[in-house]
């Protein structure tokens, strides 16, 4: 077996988030990492919306990011930290649209060790220096300059290793343009370490380390260092030299202090609290910051685990910091990273959940929220209370949804759509949500108007060449033609030119400002001061199809004759001598654009009804002659040439300048994507792909500045260009019937569509996405969901660790307002009801967050969902300290009502999870659920000794994983009935699969295990298991033989059992086997057989064998925590398995991946890569330079075109 591993959605979940200026403009760009992927994000000032420049993937793991600036430069670089024992420098050419390796160094061994540095990353404010560091022990430095060409140059590296030193967090000091100096947060355990009491470890106190090099020594020295009293995380550098105090602010457990050299005195600030807080004892962390400086000020901006913004500054008497102040700022989601720009924007990065682009609308000076001072006295342990509420500084004013985490995901088509739906379970807490994705991109819809009748179609025309936006919409009916008028609103006129008494075919710019409207009976010239002048169809003949673009006018008669027209210089619009007779009957025509700097086109398609397309020379000297044809397996309902690459944002080495594709719309709904030679007219390479069950009609429009075309069928589907990779992606919209671009200000690169007798003005926003999302909140996280199929609904379970229940909460409440109603003296009383009265409050948590309830508290509920329409039925809420961890839905064979289906649910009670165990045992709950779906009824709870991590229906009885037993259990009158045991897996049961009278059993730690159940012994026997161990998240069985399996490490790997494998093995209970046949380590006697073997590089989360698209082939399909999607797909061939082995090799060598991680050595981290080809690498091939194309085209005796052409044949056999 052969594989090939495809991602469909990349991670989605944000680690790192540095803003500068790559691009070298002024405009402020975002760079993030997302696990093993680099993007660069551009927030469009006017629209505020955010933009995806270029996303890049590493093949590493992406550990530290950071921006700088060398002195009086103007452009910001990326240094990286990452698992490939180098620190890599990289700059983004806009030029090129790519990121280009500036520097890369090797340190240390690969992989993420605790010794190798890149953990850590530090840089000097000035650009002069940066130190990156390791958890334990090694610190390395490295000086930046300019040599004399202003190129960068690094130094060698200068260590500033401590042994024995657990590292927390470093940062670079801001101390203007004297030795540059880094501080670090270290904790030595050396005293500890020897200790075998452990009383030393009690009373190690972390230390903050500063570090200075001397640059004229050019050696590191460690400066200063001094004990922390309380525990601290982080370390926030404060602006010094001629801008600030310069020193740190040291984010601990409950405070912040700032420190400084010298004379400064420390200052201490309690963290402010919540008022209604229900756990108020629990500690306080500051988890994420960003630093605002201008010219004459700077702040903080700090963000609690809570999600709390508060705004931090200093006060300051002659570089002297007096006081730090504190103030409440908003309330968003727990950030992993926040960024503030230059124009005001905040950026908020999280590694869970949505990313949320705001407007900073005030600076919170005058919002009336009360200004906390470390100057006002406090006893100690106390601190400042507020109180959380809705968002008053900033505006949000964009959204980037990410599925991260993944918890479970199933593939069904529940809607009968022909394509299937992946219902997805993601979130965690209170923002958790059940989503449905479908292949498709999103459409923002901008107006929706009725028009007098059914129009046949749709046109917008601009009146000057040199006019940003469209000034008119042309809509033709069966007898008519309506124009309207694009201003502030959009309405009907009458003085336009254009004859409204007759249909129109086409119309269009014409020129610099002449408007031309091709009718049946003729065409009409619009000039500038409305003179109209009008050609006039001869004899009976009328005009049937026509092709227009900005200088010419192609028109076809009655009878298969075409008539040639071209505008001269002075305006005028003139017909060739010469008119031609194709012999057929003409069904579509189309013009590509007139080259820049060129008078005409010189290619004009023609589809005829003999089933072929044919190019036509529009040149001077062959005017109207054929150039080109191609057979058609049916008859061409549409043709549109588009240009690809040749942009002004590529460089003429990239591509070929103005390719040119002839896209062809088929009868049978099939689309034809041909090359067409811009020098010679000749066809080739042609692609293929079948879009709907109508004939296809085909538009041009614009995205990103470049063609696209939009193919109508029973879907629409948008076909364009985006980071150097070829979509082709259906609308997630009604079916439409006519399109044309549009643009105006508040839209600038829309549509506009009819659909039935409607107009409407769309916009795609969100390109490159593959999926449309349809999301459903929950209350806590969703761990996993079973379908019941007579109704198509689904059953969650929601659990979340550290949460109280609903109950729970309001008995906490009305604790703690009898606690402050006892603790109010007489005076205070009025004080107390105000009090009282803000803590009654609900804030919605969806906000605002659940409250922390403490370890080993647990809150979970059952909830039954029907996922397309959003809409909750039954809810079943579990109480306190009771985790529901695992659910199935089965029939029990001894049932008299053959049709009930049952729920059944693992509780885990007083779940404790380090060291893991269950305090309270755990209970199998048992509900009825009803016909509809839409209700459950608890038959009787079954107590078992531990965690009940699994279960699977089994042949109308129920298999049950309790801790490290797997058991057999059918359905009793007041509890499930135990029929059989096997005591042997090793460690936890994490999953079980029936596969006939075969049971597959996944251990936490050991991989699989197959068993079979031998109804006469009635005894459950392991007939064979893995060889190596595997810390197992996730299974799906491929056949009899073959299962897939996903462990927590990233790897998936296929196991079979060997054709001769026994089954039917007798166990032995007496215990009197011989040592040497009982199998090898002791476990089973037979093993099975690696297949495949593929590091993914993110922790799976669910597996399954289904198909992603109408008509096409099973795929294995994965999604991971980091909310990415892939799949697995097999080889049909030898040869095909060759060529990409062939070229995945070529390409290992071609494009290294930029942070310097061996492509192999990636993909093999635990385990070697085996008999798996990754197509993520080999789609890097069409974003390479086009030299390089050719280069590794040839060594594979290909074409680069041909290349290219089967990377998306194969994508599109499987996926999309």
């Amino acid at each position: 077996m052969f594989l090939y591993g495809l991602t469909l959605q990349r991670s989605n979940c944000i680690t790192h988030a540095v803003h500068g200026n790559f691009s070298g403009t002024k405009q402020q760009e975002i760079a993030v990492a997302r696990g093993k992927l680099i993007e660069l994000l551009k927030p469009d000032t006017s629209t505020g919306k955010v933009h995806s420049l270029i996303t890049l993937e590493v093949f590493g793991e992406i550990r530290s990011l950071m921006a700088f600036r060398l002195t009086g430069g103007h452009k910001d670089y990326l240094v990286c930290g990452s698992d490939s024992g180098r620190i890599s420098i990289l700059e983004y050419n806009p030029q090129k649209n790519k990121f280009e390796k500036i520097h890369l160094e090797t340190f240390g061994k690969s992989g993420c060790r605790r010794i190798v540095p890149g953990q850590y990353l530090a840089i000097d404010p000035k650009g002069r220096a940066v130190m990156i560091g390791a958890i334990e022990k090694q610190k390395l430095v490295y000086i930046l300059n300019r040599d004399s060409e202003a190129r960068l140059t690094i130094s060698s590296p200068l260590e500033a290793h401590k042994a024995n030193t657990l590292v927390y967090h470093m940062v670079g000091i801001d101390v203007g343009f004297e030795n540059p100096m880094f501080a670090c947060i270290e904790l030595d355990y050396e005293e500890a370490d020897s200790d075998p009491s452990a009383e030393a470890a009690l009373m190690t106190k972390q230390t903050l380390t500063f570090y200075e090099l001397d640059l004229g020594l050019n050696h590191v020295v460690r400066k200063y260092s001094e004990p922390l009293e309380d525990r601290a995380n982080m370390l926030v550098s404060v602006p010094g030299g001629n801008d600030g105090p310069g020193g740190v602010l040291v984010c601990a457990e409950k405070y912040i202090i700032y420190k400084n050299f010298g004379d400064q005195p420390d200052i201490r600030m309690p963290i402010p609290r919540r008022r209604n807080d229900l756990n108020p004892e629990r500690g306080m962390l500051i988890v994420a910051s960003a630093t605002h400086k201008s010219k004459s000020r700077f702040f903080f901006v700090l963000q609690t685990e809570q999600g709390d913004i508060f705004k931090v500054t200093l006060e300051a008497d002659d570089d002297m910091v007096t006081e730090v102040r504190m103030k409440y700022f908003d309330t968003v989601s727990v950030a992993a990273a926040m960024c503030v720009l230059r124009t005001g924007f905040l950026f908020v990065a999280s590694e869970f959940g949505n990313h949320y682009l705001y407007q900073i609308a005030h600076l919170g000076e005058e919002d009336g929220e009360t200004e906390f001072s470390s100057a006002i006295p406090l006893t100690d342990g106390d601190t400042f209370f507020y109180a959380p509420r809705p968002l008053k500084n900033i505006i949000l004013v964009d959204e980037l949804e990410s599925l991260s985490p993944v918890m479970a995901c199933q593939v069904h088509d529940l809607t009968n759509e022909d394509t299937p739906q992946l219902y997805v379970a993601c979130g965690r807490g209170p923002r958790s949500s059940m989503r449905v994705l479908r292949n498709g991109l999103e459409v923002a819809e901008m107006a929706v108007s009725d028009l007098p009748g059914n129009p046949n179609a749709v046109w917008t025309v601009k009146t000057r060449e040199d006019e940003e936006y469209d000034s008119y919409i042309i809509v033709s009916f069966v007898n008519a033609t309506l124009v309207l008028s694009i201003g502030e609103t959009v309405e009907e006129v009458t003085d336009s030119g254009f004859l409204g008494t007759t249909p129109t075919l086409s119309c269009s710019l014409l020129g610099e400002n002449s408007l031309v409207q091709v009718y049946p009976d003729g065409i009409r010239l619009i000039r500038a001061d409305k003179r109209v002048n009008e050609w006039k169809a001869p004899g009976k003949k009328t005009i049937l199809k026509c092709a227009v673009n900005e200088r010419q006018v192609v028109i076809a008669l009655t009878g298969g004759e075409l008539v040639y027209f071209e505008m001269d210089a002075s305006g005028h619009l003139n017909e060739f001598t010469d008119r031609k007779e194709i012999g057929s009957d003409i069904v579509c025509m189309d013009l590509a654009k007139v080259p820049s700097n060129e008078q005409r086109t010189r290619f004009l398609a023609v589809g005829l009804a003999d089933n072929t397309v044919r190019i036509i020379s529009l040149g001077p000297t062959d005017c109207l002659q054929p150039l080109s044809m191609q057979a058609l397996p049916a008859a061409p309902q549409s043709v549109c040439i588009i240009e690809i690459g040749g942009s002004d944002n590529e460089m003429q080495s990239q591509r070929p300048v103005g390719g040119l594709i002839l896209n062809t719309g088929l009868d049978n709904g099939v689309l034809f994507r041909t090359t067409l030679d811009n020098v010679t007219g000749d066809l080739s390479d042609t692609r293929t792909r079948y879009l709907g069950t109508r004939p296809v009609k085909l538009f041009r429009v614009l995205t990103q500045g470049c063609d696209a075309v939009l193919a109508m069928s029973s879907r629409t589907w948008l076909s364009y260009q985006h980071q150097n990779r070829f979509h082709l992606t259906p609308l997630s919209y009604e079916s439409l019937e006519f399109a044309s671009g549009f643009t105006s200000e508040q839209c600038p690169e829309g549509i506009v569509a009819i659909s039935e007798n409607t107009l409407r003005i769309l916009a795609l926003e969100k390109l490159g996405t593959v999926f449309n999302q349809v999301s459903t909140p929950l209350q806590y996280t969703p761990r996993r969901f079973v379908l019941h199929k007579p109704s198509n609904h689904f059953v969650v379970i929601e659990t979340d660790h550290n949460t109280y229940t609903e109950d729970t909460k309001k008995q906490r409440k009305e604790e703690m307002i009898e606690e402050m109603i006892e603790a109010a003296g007489d005076h205070e009383k009025e004080l107390a009801s105000e009090m009282i009265e803000a803590f009654r409050e609900d804030l919605p948590e969806q906000q605002f967050g659940s409250t922390k309830a403490g370890n080993s508290q647990w809150a979970s509920r059952i909830h039954i969902l029907d996922a397309n329409k959003g809409k909750s039925y039954g809810i079943v809420r579990l109480e306190q300290n009771a985790a529901a961890v695992s659910i199935a839905i089965c029939k029990f064979a001894n049932q008299t009502e053959a049709d009930n289906f049952y729920v059944i649910v693992g509780v885990a009670r007083d779940l404790q999870l380090t060291p893991r165990r269950s305090n309270g045992g755990g209970e199998l709950h048992t509900y009825m659920i009803d016909a509809k779906g839409e209700g459950l009824t608890h038959i009787h709870t079954t107590t078992v000794e531990d965690v009940p991590g699994a279960l699977c229906s089994y042949h109308g009885r129920l298999l049950v994983g309790v801790g490290k037993l797997l058991r057999i259990y059918d359905l009793g009158k007041r509890k499930l009935l135990r029929k059989c045991e096997n005591k042997h897996v090793p460690h936890n049961i994490v999953q079980i699969h029936a596969i006939g009278h075969r049971i597959l059993v996944c251990d936490v730690q050991e991989s699989c295990h197959w068993v079979r159940y031998r109804r006469q012994e009635n005894q459950l026997v392991i007939f064979a298991d893995d060889t190596y161990p595997r810390w197992v998240t996730s299974a799906a069985v491929m056949d009899y033989a073959t299962v897939a399996v996903a462990d927590k490490f990233g790897t998936i790997c296929v196991l079979r059992l060997p054709n001769d494998v026994n089954d039917d093995v007798q166990d032995d209970p007496s215990g009197t086997k011989a040592l040497w046949s009982r199998g090898i380590l002791s476990g089973a006697s037979q093993k099975a057989e690696l297949l495949c073997s593929y590091y993914v590089g993110e922790t799976i989360l669910s597996l399954q064998k289904c198909t992603l698209i109408a008509g096409g082939s099973d795929s294995l399909v994965y999604t991971t925590l980091s909310g990415g999607i892939g799949i697995l797909v097999p080889f049909t061939s030898h040869e095909d398995h060759d060529f990409f082995q062939h070229l995945e090799m070529h390409l290992r060598s071609e494009i290294p991946p930029i942070l310097g991680r061996e492509h192999l050595a990636y993909r093999s981290y635990y385990f070697p890569v085996k008999n798996v080809i990754d197509g993520d690498l080999c789609e890097m091939f069409s974003s390479m330079e086009y030299s390089k194309q050719k280069i590794v085209a040839e060594e594979l005796d290909r074409l680069p075109s041909e290349v290219s052409k089967r990377l998306e044949d194969l994508r599109t056999r499987y996926a999309f």
